[in-house]
């Protein structure tokens, strides 16, 4: 007898800038998974809307009771829910919390894993205790921004630094302030994304970035890719429009390779990381003439077009995209 085929959710959309470049990704990820193994429908969650594109083209609503929905007349319940939104509520512990309430296993990590990840400063101040190396920052939250110290912050941070929302999971909203005139105009960008914002050292270096997963039975880390953009920082043109190039393997030595790898693999383990994360460094040169690894930021919902650094990595490790997806799923069953 022929084994049922699991059902499979791509949870994409959500709520923040990024909404659209989710979409793109859940169209990857689409694109990637075993059909013979899987249905797969793309879930759109925009707001509290919830619908699910079926094959005729045409949408219907997700019932978040349990999140089901009926095709043709039939009620249809999902097996598992493949998650690639980029910001709020996906990346940030909401539509775990969803997930974990009504006992649907999910490709991220945790409720407390995605709220620590999404916010920057959090995270930065967590792994820093583990040893990660990380730039010095400063946290501001709206209301605060008339008392703050320009000096203050000037003389921990430097300049130039980076203002950046500390709560976000998109490139929106981040500036390079590159004199103390700039950093209140800097600020009022960056609330317009978040809450809180960091005010972070800017790190002169080689910008790479690593991706991993681990299952029950093994653990994955792919090849490192340097980032090399034409813009200032690695903003979303650079990231999404192109302006950037993006080599995998990485142009550092092996053993500088095999250390970020390493480092990688142990965040993960730090974090209690599930599915597939991606982790940004920054490689500077010590006092000491030696290169540091400086964490930037783990992405818990990397992007999964087929240009994007995960598909890349894959690619690059010799590794199909699609066996990896079924490596993930099926570690939860």
């Amino acid at each position: 007898m022929k084994p049922t085929k699991r059902t499979i959710a791509i949870v994409c959309g959500g709520d923040s800038s990024e909404h659209d470049v989710s979409l793109r990704s859940a169209q990857g990820l689409y694109s990637f998974f075993d059909k013979e193994r899987y249905n797969i429908y793309i879930v759109d969650v925009n707001g509290t809307d919830w619908q699910v594109d079926l094959p005729d083209g045409t949408q219907t609503p997700i019932d978040k009771n349990d999140f089901s929905f009926r095709e043709n007349g039939k009620l249809r319940l999902f097996d598992y829910a493949y998650i690639t939104i980029h910001g709020t509520p996906g990346e940030n512990g909401i539509m775990q919390g969803y997930f974990d309430l009504i006992h649907m296993p999910y490709s991220t990590s945790g409720v407390l894993v995605e709220a620590m990840t999404f916010n920057k400063f959090v995270l930065n101040q967590y792994l820093r205790s583990f040893g990660v190396r990380v730039a010095e920052s400063v946290l501001v939250r709206r209301g605060q921004e008339r008392s703050i110290s320009k000096k203050d912050i000037i003389e921990k941070v430097g300049i130039p630094c980076f203002v950046k929302p500390a709560n976000d999971g998109s490139s929106f909203g981040v500036s390079k302030v590159k004199k103390p005139d700039q950093l209140a105009a800097a600020l009022r960008v960056a609330m317009m994304e978040s809450d809180e914002v960091m005010i972070e050292s800017f790190l002169d270096g080689t910008e790479i970035t690593v991706g991993c997963y681990k299952t029950k039975s093994k653990s994955v880390v792919f090849p490192v890719t340097e980032v090399v953009t034409k813009n200032e920082f690695f903003d979303y043109d650079a990231k999404y429009n192109g302006q950037v190039d993006e080599i995998t393997p990485a142009r550092i030595p092996d053993e500088l390779a095999k250390r970020a790898q390493d480092l990688t693999s142990a965040i993960y383990d730090i974090l209690h990381c599930n599915g597939i994360i991606r982790v940004d460094y920054i490689i500077t040169k010590g006092e000491d003439g030696c290169d540091k690894l400086n964490m930037l930021e783990v992405n818990t919902t990397p992007g999964m077009t087929a240009t994007s650094f995960i598909p890349q990595q894959v690619r690059a490790a010799g590794l199909d995209i699609k066996d990896v997806l079924t490596d993930i799923v099926e570690n939860q069953f």
